[in-house]
């Protein structure tokens, strides 16, 4: 929420000058308020579980953040009942009339595939391009930032020599003023990753309609965002929980699947500890990101 102070005091101009939100008095009590609308697209087949993730950190905020599950329909979750979907989501055929404050699009587990050759891409490309329209800021996740950094800018996906599976250490980029989005995020913090695929940071660096937000020296660039921040790419997983990257370790080892013990993850050589240094980052990136659509959208989403 922003801060109201009379415009005439210094620090006024010095936290305007830095991007912080501040209100005079006379705007402050004109202010109509509203809701926030965030819609959700979970594309992970553990559906109640991601949706959980978000809305625990979307939760954690002074605004009243409504929410709208998505999912495809030109493909069916076979990990999720089809009546926990109609009573719960949306199809994007059900919300494509309407206007969004803020968008999350999760990750999927087809990384291996050409994006051309995932069932739902067509649909997927729709809804894109919808967004450009119809939200004020989306964050793509994991695969979905790149099958997007792929859709709008043409960055192709490159295959992994091994999985990327851990909590990696990862510095901000500096920008003067401070970039909205990391603001009171420590200068080094941590992101956790699990894929196989990554997008060149050099890639990247050549299309002046992108900035990279974080980096990290093992994972690549993970944070990034378009100018106006009306697209946000995150290659990693803030959202996960404690032992998130636990169950995936066992469950790729019951599979028989190749798999690393998770960077950084587990204190000392026990699987049952975890210290979960990744959560007060996490916390303060979608607040801010709260705050920036909240900042940035009309009263009227129309």
């Amino acid at each position: 929420m922003p801060i109201v102070i009379d415009r005439n005091i210094p620090a006024y101009s010095v936290l305007q000058s830095e991007r912080i939100v501040v209100m005079d008095r006379e705007r402050a009590t004109s202010q109509d308020i509203r809701p926030i609308e965030i819609a959700i697209l979970n594309l992970m087949p553990t559906k109640k579980e991601t949706e959980t993730q978000f809305m625990r950190l979307l939760s954690n905020s002074p605004l009243q953040v409504n929410i709208t599950l998505i999912h495809t329909q030109s493909y069916r979750s076979r990990n999720t009942e089809a009546e926990y979907l109609g009573r719960f989501y949306k199809s994007f055929e059900d919300v494509k009339e309407r206007h969004f404050d803020g968008m999350i699009v999760t990750g999927a587990p087809v990384e291996d595939m050409a994006f051309s050759s995932v069932a739902y891409w067509e649909e997927l490309v729709r809804l894109f391009d919808w967004t450009r329209s119809h939200v004020t800021s989306t964050i793509f996740i994991c695969w979905g930032a790149m099958a997007a950094l792929h859709h709008f800018y043409g960055i192709e996906k490159r295959p992994l020599p091994q999985k990327l599976f851990g909590v990696f250490t990862h510095h901000k980029v500096h920008f003067d003023p401070p970039d909205p989005l990391m603001r009171g995020i420590s200068d080094t913090f941590h992101i956790c990753h699990s894929r196989h695929s990554t997008v060149r940071e050099s890639d990247i660096q050549k299309d002046a309609r992108l900035k990279i937000l974080a980096t990290s020296h093992r994972a690549g660039a993970a944070v990034i965002c378009n100018l106006d921040h009306s697209q946000v790419f995150v290659l990693g997983h803030m959202e996960y929980d404690r032992d998130t990257l636990k169950k995936e370790y066992e469950r790729d080892l019951q599979k028989g699947l190749p798999i690393s013990r998770p960077f950084c993850y587990f204190s000392g050589s026990s699987d049952d500890k975890i210290e979960m240094n990744w959560a007060s980052s996490a916390n303060l990136f979608y607040n801010n990101w709260l705050n920036f659509v909240y900042q940035t959208t009309p009263y009227r989403l129309d």
